[in-house]
């Protein structure tokens, strides 16, 4: 069953980010992943508060995910995460095939 990676981002450091941005997308698609979104525009519908920037990685399963997310590669994006962005970051699973 695929899992979803889901981050509302806010830059900090537009060097940072970009340096994290490519690192990331690198381990991503290392691990299986691929964006759904990335960025494009959002708006609220109901509820509040305005939304941040908005990303969507889907990955085929949650035990991907995670390892993803735990991956030596990964670890050295995260380092540069710390000081370019800050992010709220949800894993879900997907709906099971029917």
């Amino acid at each position: 069953m695929s899992a979803y990676a889901i981050s509302e981002v806010e830059m900090r450091d537009a060097a940072g980010f970009e340096a994290y941005r490519t690192i990331a997308a690198e381990t991503i698609a290392k691990y299986g992943g691929r964006y759904l979104v990335r960025g494009g525009t959002a708006s609220v519908i109901e509820g509040g508060p305005p939304p941040k920037t908005i990303i969507v990685v889907e990955f085929p399963t949650m035990e991907r995910l995670r390892e993803w997310y735990a991956s030596p590669e990964y670890a050295e994006a995260l380092k540069l995460r710390r000081t370019a962005l800050d992010r709220r970051l949800i894993f879900v699973e997907g709906v099971a095939p029917v």
